[in-house]
Order: structure tokens, then C-alpha cells, then sequence
């Protein structure tokens, strides 16, 4: 499994990885793991009970994709307690956008350590509130999806989280390639 967000750090030469009990080490999965090149998606959120008029709550994930064609069905994989899964542990409906290769600074943005609060990472992003999410998407995303949480799956440290696609669209205003993740950096296809 990828990590969930892009800037996870690997542990320095000076600590060595240990394998776990019966598997590989950390350091050792994530490298090899970095090889399998993934398309990069801001995951969204309105959180309802967040202030007066509830807040937007965004994620860059790596690890993101379809399930199933009948019911259709995507899954997203979510580090246990961040922002992301204690607000779809109880609010159902959130959203994906498909970052092309000219929204890195999105998704550098989203998966920041010690980010500021999510109002503000939103503050000057051009995207439209979702009609059956209520979850913000990125306007010029590749493609969008709003989605139903119907199974959340706890596997090790993260929850995967998978969704009844309730709506999926390909924004005209979309140009490029998509945003990939390989070998713990950012890359376009070209």
C-alpha cells in the first residue's frame, strides 16, 4: 500500500529499518513500493459540524481506485486518526478530483506536515461544491467523483474506505496529463 499522503518521510540511514514480526521492513516496502507509479487525488470533505457554516476538509492520496463497474464502487486508503478518517467515520459523502501535471502545487499543498488549517489551503483553489456531496472539487481537475462511504475497512494502519460513486464527470476546462507519484516525487507522464 502506498502512503496515503505524498510527503511521508523514510526513516534516516543512521536508524536502520526493522522487519516486522513475519514481514519486510518499512524502509524496505516503501522503496519498492515507490517503483509502481499512481495518479495523485485531492480527496474531499464538508465537514457540517465545523464552525457556523461547517468546513471543507481536504487529503492527497496516491492510493485511490475503482473497485467495481456494478454497483460502482472506488476506494481510498486513509491514515488511521488523521483529519480525513475521523471526519468519514461519520460523515458519509466525499469527493475526489483527478490532478492533472499542472496541479502539483495542489497536492504538495493537501499532503503537508503541520499544514495549516484546511479554510485557508483552500482559500485561492477555483472549485465548485459537489451537488451530491456538498464536498469541494477542483475545477479543472481531470475528473471528478462524489461518492457514499459504504464499507470502511481497518488494515493496519490505515482505513480503507470504499464508496458508491454517486456522480463522476470529466470537467471540459481540463487540459494535460495527470499528476503522478513515482519514486517519492511528483512526475508528469511526458
Amino acid at each position: 500500500m502506498f502512503p496515503t499522503t505524498p510527503s511521508a518521510p523514510a526513516s534516516t540511514p543512521a536508524e536502520p529499518s526493522v522487519p516486522h514480526p513475519g514481514g519486510v521492513s518499512e524502509d524496505d516496502f516503501r522503496a519498492a513500493l515507490s517503483r509502481l507509479a499512481a495518479g495523485v487525488v485531492l480527496v474531499t470533505a464538508h465537514d457540517p459540524e465545523e464552525g457556523p457554516r461547517g468546513e471543507d476538509v481536504g487529503m492527497t492520496a496516491t492510493a485511490f481506485m475503482s473497485v467495481s463497474l456494478d454497483p460502482p464502487l472506488a476506494m481510498v486508503s486513509v491514515r488511521n486518526g488523521s483529519r480525513m478518517d475521523e471526519l468519514l467515520e461519520r460523515q458519509p459523502l466525499w469527493a475526489v478530483s483527478v490532478l492533472a501535471e499542472s496541479q502539483r502545487h495542489i497536492a504538495g499543498r493537501f499532503a503537508m506536515k503541520g499544514r495549516i488549517s484546511d479554510r485557508l489551503l483552500f482559500e485561492d483553489i477555483t472549485v465548485v461544491r459537489g451537488a451530491e456531496s456538498g464536498a469541494p472539487l477542483v475545477s479543472d481537475a481531470l475528473a471528478t467523483l462524489e461518492c457514499r462511504t459504504e464499507q470502511r475497512v481497518t488494515a493496519g494502519d490505515h482505513t480503507l474506505v470504499v464508496g458508491r460513486v454517486l456522480s463522476a464527470s470529466t470537467p471540459s476546462g481540463a487540459e494535460g496529463g495527470p499528476l503522478m507519484y513515482f519514486r517519492g516525487r511528483y512526475r508528469t507522464m511526458g
